[in-house]
């Protein structure tokens, strides 16, 4: 599985990573966490907010930051 993070280095984007290191810290299957501030992928993603979290390719949020159970039902409904 690979997640993304775009727009990283501002201070939700912080936030995110932190949160999103501890959703997965329990994680049984391996997990590929990227982090990205590439212009390029915000036109890819059509992303309007940063930060923005992409889980296999999918959007699932931007804009701010979700709770640690967020993205875990988002990792679970995007892992296939």
């Amino acid at each position: 599985m690979k997640i993304k993070i775009i727009g990283c280095n501002c201070s939700n984007g912080i936030k995110l990573k932190k949160t999103l290191l501890k959703a997965i810290k329990d994680f049984d299957d391996p997990v590929e966490v990227v982090l990205d501030n590439d212009q390029e992928s915000i036109k890819k993603y059509n992303i309007k907010n940063i930060p923005a979290l992409i889980i296999n390719n999918n959007k699932c949020i931007e804009g701010k930051v979700p709770s640690e159970r967020d993205i875990l039902k988002y990792i679970k409904s995007y892992s296939n």
